[in-house]
């Protein structure tokens, strides 16, 4: 069995390593062959310490993604998020690589996010206002300004020391040079070519009004029931995509929006395969759900295996 540990994974991803194994992955959703299970959710002994697995299977690989949130891990010095990567060899049944995946996964969900953006949103979108300023926010705008001219971040958190801190570290990740301040919810809105929310909320973070014409909205942070960042009202004037439909109205952004706007529902792999962008006007606005697929995963622990293999 192959290991392949926290730190060794970490040194081996990038944001162009995540976009291509996303991209790859949001194709093979929508393919014949392809099977993706419904999640599980589940929690620790202390209820607020939860859990989901994801798992997947296609023509050529199978396997799931376990991932953690422990709220209370920063008092240890530990990160809240985990995650750990099973790949099967399918001939017999035995997993066959194990990959820690904590800094992948951030790599991983902020991939799927540019890669909608990248059909979706203006090409000359140079504004991002981002909702949460923690570890996720800060990969989505890394990963955004790679495939898009942003220039102004604006941030709206509640820790403004998080948000000082935003600039040097999206300058680590090679994304300097932006514009990065604080902003309130409708500001950040009213000025927005993109919006991305990435937080655990479980009610709208804004009102529907403030979205202007043409703006891309990526819903980052459902992916349980009873968690909503957007608000219902921007749901029934939007164009709606996202990773898998039945998750996503289930567990993802969606569960919250009408029968009507549910039946109108892209799965962002259709985009992709057809090879057009999914935007039909300037003007249009455009909502992706992203509840997070477990090909997503094992897309990425693909690649991470080459490339380790590569260094051999």
């Amino acid at each position: 069995m192959r290991f392949i540990s926290e730190e060794e994974s970490a040194s081996l991803v990038d944001h162009a390593m995540a976009f291509d194994a996303a991209r790859e992955a949001l194709i093979a959703a929508v393919a014949p062959g392809t099977t993706l299970f419904p999640a599980v959710l589940g929690h620790g002994s202390e209820p607020a310490n939860r859990f989901s697995i994801k798992s997947g299977s296609t023509a050529d690989y199978a396997g799931l993604k376990v991932g953690s949130f422990w709220p209370g891990n920063p008092d240890r010095g530990l990160p809240r998020h985990n995650s750990v990567i099973l790949l099967f060899d399918q001939a017999v049944g035995r997993v066959d690589t194990v990959i820690e995946a904590g800094r992948v996964n951030a790599y991983r969900t902020a991939a799927a996010d540019a890669v909608a953006a990248s059909v979706l949103a203006r090409p000359d979108s140079a504004v991002l206002a981002v909702f949460g300023a923690g570890n996720q926010a800060e990969f989505e705008c890394a990963a955004l300004a790679r495939i898009l001219p942003i220039r102004t971040v604006l941030v709206v958190a509640r820790d403004a020391a998080k948000v000082a801190g935003l600039s040097e570290r999206l300058a680590g990740q090679g994304a300097s040079g932006l514009d990065v301040r604080a902003a309130s919810a409708q500001e950040a809105c009213a000025a927005a070519d993109v919006i991305v929310t990435a937080t655990p909320a479980r009610a709208p973070l804004f009102e529907a009004g403030w979205v202007r014409p043409g703006t891309h909205v990526a819903a980052m942070g459902a992916d349980a029931k009873g968690k909503q960042e957007l608000p219902p009202a921007l749901l029934e004037r939007a164009a709606l995509f996202c990773d898998l439909p039945e998750q996503s109205r289930t567990i993802g952004e969606f569960q919250h929006a009408s029968a009507q706007a549910q039946g109108g529902l892209t799965a962002l792999g259709d985009v992709l395969r057809r090879g057009e962008g999914g935007r039909t006007d300037r003007d249009q606005i455009t909502v992706f759900d992203s509840s997070g697929i477990a090909l997503q995963d094992l897309t990425i622990a693909r690649a991470i295996l080459a490339k380790a293999d590569a260094r051999l």
